[in-house]
């Protein structure tokens, strides 16, 4: 049985955000138009007015404000296969401020040769932000496979101090 899943959303520099909870901690960030939305939204319970996110809205608003870059909060990590939890886990250890690639990802997780697959479980992070998947470029440093897309992607990156060109547009 799956636990009761909460949401709600709010506005922010890269648009609407949706947070989703479960009673042990944060399982989803979302943003508005994102690739890889869970099937299982439709079963979530709207919570706009309890406490439940309190914490979570008020680390965001810290992160946006150049205040933090860091999270300290709860999370419920319920999907993902063990592979994908490890990488998510490994996301978490990459420092505000710097990137690394595809493949320091898999070497760092011991697995060299599985970048293909270290890059499909970035790309199904559910914690967008929160667990900071936008730090992985591509081995040439090209701002590759960001869920939230290329523009949200280079907004956090250089939000965090990384020094990158302009987009084109």
């Amino acid at each position: 049985m799956n636990p009761t899943r909460y949401f709600t959303q709010t506005s922010s520099p890269l648009g609407q955000i949706t947070l989703v909870t479960t009673e042990v901690g944060l399982c989803g960030l979302y943003l508005e138009g994102q690739r890889h939305w869970p099937k299982d939204a439709q079963t979530w319970v709207r919570d706009d007015h309890g406490a439940r996110f309190d914490t979570a809205l008020m680390a965001l608003a810290k992160y946006f404000m150049g205040k933090s870059t860091t999270f300290d909060l709860p999370l419920d990590l319920v999907t993902g296969t063990e592979f994908q939890q490890k990488v998510w886990q490994a996301l978490q250890e990459i420092p505000s401020g710097q990137t690394w690639t595809y493949g320091q990802l898999a070497e760092h997780l011991g697995k060299p040769a599985a970048v293909r697959a270290v890059g499909a479980a970035v790309g199904r992070n559910p914690l967008s932000i929160i667990i900071p998947c936008h730090r992985v470029m591509g081995q040439d440093g090209s701002l590759t496979g960001y869920a939230g897309g290329i523009d949200r992607k280079h907004w956090l990156l250089t939000h965090e101090g990384v020094k990158l060109p302009p987009l084109s547009e």
